[in-house]
């Protein structure tokens, strides 16, 4: 029996009492809280169902509490229920109804954690977008982590997923970019206000040895040459340090289209007609506050050129225009001010603002020896992607990113991510699965098997008797909730953490329980029963392991 079976169970229970009194079942909610109690000791499982529907159906909480309490105990996967406090419920299953679990996990494998809960939800994902100026730097790399995990845990969860990345080719960082590379070309010093690092200088000598005469023509010829070559030879190094980090996207999405295209004009014209675009000053501005942001927001400056607004406005329209429900953003530390400005435009444009989410992610420093990591060995001036694979690797890498909430600014302290011992969280998880998969590989030489028939699995789970075989098995029915959690709150990080203890509930399992007979002793019910066990708990890390994007190593 899992937790949702347990809830649904005790729902039903719940209305057959009310039904039977005449009372008002409509103050059940749809799903019934059960959560494991801080205290063991207390049972399995606790529910305050009671505690909250019992006065608005006019009964006293205790009377309703003893009454589910009773019924509870008429049924055979219960083996004690009783009342706590003022009308808390607490029970315990009985083991072989618990151990189902183990068999529902091994029959759905891979889906394991699966759920419809976003089914029809066609959801734009844009999380990355650096300017394709340099490298990939320490917040865009949390970005890529956390976004691609987002984007697996809500597919995960029924979603129509889009990953988007939004390639800023259009405004000024891109000519102090082309100025830059066209600077180290003709081996002059850094503009002032450009881009330094051993990669400019690697990118303009391509494009010399690419182009001879790259050099030749007029200032503005030159310029363009280098802008048009440097960019596309740098987003190429961009996509190619995502891609061996494990991060595709669906679309790269070119910023400079939406003026070339004629959608900005469009967008605007939309606003003027409807009245959310207004002159003053010589310039054009949005209504903003009306629609809940702090100020109005120039679009169209008082000389004629489009404010950096136009596009992200322009931007939010194509989104919806394409057929998605729901714009998710992954911005900056710096950003906070577009969560208001990005749903003011959608809603002048006539688009639900709840539509649009913007997710925010701190800033992160790197530390070796206790100090800040500060220098870059090719970008000067930054931390980028490739350092920190270098340092830690992909696995690593992504882990130390994903597992902390992006609210809080993060340190990755480099000589924890680089220790092989428990102390090292994705070590620590991996490790567990690389044991769970030798425990595999050695149960066939002990002669031990999980037999399986049409009927299911030939296993008597009432065995599993033992408190760490409980702990294990009511961890393993908390995944699917916490992949919902996940996917409800944008919050990959609880996928994380929830590995780690999975990770510890099963390590204290096999300290306490012996999995696989000793050598010379006969194969035993138990062994079957505990392999099982082992084999579903391997097959939950790695899925979780999955919705990380790390791998799930079978040696270590």
């Amino acid at each position: 029996m899992t937790p949702a079976d347990l809830a649904a169970t005790i729902r039903q229970l719940t209305f057959d009492v009310l039904s039977a009194r005449d009372l008002d079942t409509s103050v059940l909610p749809e799903e019934v809280t059960v959560e494991r109690p801080r205290n063991p000791e207390h049972g399995d499982y606790a529910t305050n169902i009671a505690l909250q529907v019992a006065k608005k159906a006019g009964m006293n909480p205790r009377e309703l509490g003893q009454l589910l309490v009773d019924a509870l105990l008429n049924n055979p996967a219960i083996a004690s229920a009783d009342i706590a406090g003022p009308g808390f419920i607490n029970l315990r299953l009985a083991a072989d109804a618990q151990g189902q679990l183990v068999a529902q996990i091994l029959e759905a494998g891979e889906a394991y954690g699966r759920s419809e809960l976003l089914n029809g939800e066609k959801i734009n994902l844009e999380f990355v977008s650096a300017n394709p100026t340099g490298p990939i730097h320490l917040g865009g790399t949390r970005w890529a982590a956390v976004g691609d995990s987002l984007g697996r845990v809500l597919e995960a969860s029924g979603a129509d997923v889009t990953r988007e990345y939004y390639f800023n080719d259009h405004g000024g960082q891109i000519d102090r970019f082309a100025r830059s590379l066209v600077a180290a070309a003709k081996g002059e010093p850094t503009p002032e206000d450009g881009y330094g690092g051993a990669y400019i200088a690697e990118i303009a000598g391509a494009v010399v040895e690419k182009y001879p005469e790259a050099l030749s023509g007029t200032e503005e010829e030159v310029q363009e040459r280098f802008r048009a070559e440097g960019v596309e030879m740098m987003f190429a190094q961009i996509k190619e340090s995502l891609h061996e980090f494990g991060v595709d996207f669906d679309v790269y999405f070119h910023e400079n289209s939406l003026f070339e295209s004629g959608a900005v004009d469009r967008a605007i014209q939309t606003l003027k007609d409807n009245g959310n675009l207004y002159e003053a000053e010589g310039a054009w501005w949005l209504r903003s506050t009306d629609f809940g942001d702090d100020k109005d927001r120039v679009v169209i400056k008082s000389d004629g050129n489009a404010a950096y607004i136009a596009g992200d406005i322009a931007y939010v329209a194509d989104k919806f225009d394409r057929g998605h429900t729901l714009a998710i953003y992954m911005l900056g530390a710096d950003h906070h001010g577009y969560i208001a400005r990005l749903r003011a435009a959608a809603q002048a444009l006539g688009y639900d603002p709840a539509a649009v989410e913007v997710l925010i992610g701190q800033l992160v420093n790197l530390v070796r020896d206790g100090q800040a990591v500060k220098m870059s060995k090719r970008a000067g001036t930054v931390i980028t992607l490739d350092d920190l694979v270098d340092a830690i690797g992909v696995d690593g890498a992504r882990y130390a990113l994903v597992r902390s909430s992006v609210d809080s600014s993060l340190d990755i302290d480099l000589d924890l991510w680089t220790t092989q011992s428990s102390d090292n969280p994705v070590y620590y998880v991996q490790y567990g699965h690389a044991r769970l998969c030798s425990i595999d590989r050695r149960a066939a030489d002990a002669g031990v098997s999980v037999a399986r028939s049409a009927g299911g699995l030939d296993v008597d789970f009432g065995l599993l008797e033992h408190e760490k075989e409980g702990d294990l098995i009511r961890t393993l029915g908390e995944f699917p909730a916490v992949v919902k959690a996940a996917a409800e709150l944008r919050e990959p990080h609880r996928v994380a953490r929830y590995a780690e203890d999975l990770a510890s509930a099963f390590h204290k399992f096999y300290d306490a329980c012996q999995i696989l007979p000793k050598a010379g002793e006969a194969p035993q019910p138990i062994h079957s029963a505990r392999l099982a066990l082992a084999q579903a708990t391997r097959q939950v890390l790695a899925n979780a392991l999955h919705l990380l994007g790390v791998s799930a190593p079978e040696r270590m």
